[in-house]
């Protein structure tokens, strides 16, 4: 564990990784969302700006957040991803501010960073150059093809990301655009396994004393989360295409129009299929051939999908859901993001948050969606100011300096 001052391991009430102190040179997305968890599970994450604007998306809006004094406290985009950090200002490019983040990274146990391949080395701030004076360091890089390969130096973009890793093109209707998600998902999964190998090699580290250099890269974790579509083509040795919101191993389990709107029928086995079936009043449907098993719905889904889509043109969506819910057919409603939070499951697990900057302001966040009962997740501070803790986190560097000269 790292020297963080009033930190007390043996209580039970601390967060999961309370003790540990996380060093993040990490901008826009991937980085900080690995940082924003870690600091939701109790790390200290201290979050190195350039005094000049600092991270990139504390500019990507509107919409931007206000302070109730009128100040602009940075973009919507930025506060998605920096919860719960401290922000010190360092110009690295100096002799001065690279020295100060050696010396912090010296006090540290997790350092993420996501520059360019080879980026921090002339700065001295590279796994190679910072091992020495902290073996134990977990040392994670994000880049956007990784740190070999002959795509290596290139800079890594969520969407180029999405692209090239296949996810567009199994995104989108059928002879349509190749579409990209509507989030940054290879950003967002890279944070998600950036933290799962931290963690990982924090064990390490505690068991033998020997930190590592974690390498993670945006396209690995693309290609990695495409899941059961790589396997279509792995064993069928056929690419997998765009299918609009229809699922190429199912039947039925897409969108359905009803007279009203529209709704998803997700029909996962034979059984939901003849309950669905039967609260349409669809005998002739229940009793074909064709439709028996999946793998007969699969192979006739364009003749199943009109069938479907006659038997519902007279029902409402709300009358749809509460027949589907009463008879165990797995559907749901196509929610807006503003009615997802207004959703009574979403307020019941208090997935909104708002956050007090101790100076007037409530900044609304999203929790993390995990529940550890015994060793809760905390939700302390918003996002910081640029440099709001400078002063606080260079004043302890220096009271352990003094102590560790002492010693």
């Amino acid at each position: 564990m790292s020297e963080t001052p009033d930190t007390n391991p043996s209580d039970a009430a601390n967060p999961p990784l309370a003790g540990v102190r996380v060093i993040e040179l990490a901008r826009i997305l991937a980085g900080p969302w690995a940082g924003q968890l870690l600091a939701d599970l109790g790390a200290d994450v201290i979050k190195i700006e350039h005094p000049e604007g600092g991270d990139d998306t504390r500019r990507w809006g509107p919409p931007f957040v206000t302070g109730a004094d009128g100040e602009n406290l940075s973009a919507a985009y930025y506060h998605s991803a920096n919860r719960g950090k401290r922000s010190i200002t360092l110009d690295i490019a100096s002799f001065e501010g690279a020295q100060t983040a050696r010396d912090l990274i010296a006090t540290a146990d997790v350092v993420i960073e996501n520059f360019k391949v080879g980026g921090l080395k002339k700065y001295g701030l590279d796994y190679n150059s910072l091992k020495a004076a902290n073996p134990k360091l977990v040392y994670l890089s994000i880049t956007g093809f990784g740190q070999t390969g002959p795509y290596a130096p290139r800079a890594g973009y969520d969407f180029i990301i999405q692209a090239m890793a296949g996810m567009m093109s199994i995104t989108g209707e059928p002879g349509r655009e190749p579409q990209k998600a509507g989030v940054a998902i290879s950003d967002i999964f890279t944070g998600l396994y950036s933290v799962i190998a931290i963690q990982a090699a924090l064990r390490h580290a505690e068991k033998t004393g020997e930190g590592q250099w974690i390498d993670m890269a945006l396209f690995d974790t693309q290609a990695g989360v495409l899941g059961n579509q790589n396997l279509n083509y792995l064993v069928s040795g056929k690419a997998p295409e765009q299918m609009g919101n229809a699922h190429m191993n199912i039947a039925p389990y897409e969108v359905f129009p009803v007279a009203d709107g529209h709704v998803i029928i997700a029909v996962g086995n034979d059984g939901q299929f003849q309950r669905f079936c039967k609260l349409l009043g669809a005998t002739s449907m229940a009793a074909d051939p064709d439709f028996q098993t999946n793998p007969s719905r699969v192979a006739n889904r364009e003749r199943l999908r009109q069938e479907i889509i006659t038997e519902m043109s007279s029902w409402l969506k709300t009358d749809m859901l509460a027949a589907c819910e009463a008879n165990a057919v797995p559907a749901g409603p196509i929610n807006t993001i503003a009615e997802m939070f207004d959703d009574p499951q979403a307020i019941a697990r208090g997935l909104r948050m708002d956050l007090d900057d101790q100076a007037g302001t409530a900044i609304p966040s999203v929790r993390a969606p995990i529940l550890l009962p015994a060793s809760p997740l905390h939700y302390d501070r918003p996002s910081p100011r640029l440099g709001e803790h400078t002063d606080e986190v260079l004043a302890e560097l220096q009271t352990i300096k003094t102590k560790r000269k002492k010693t």
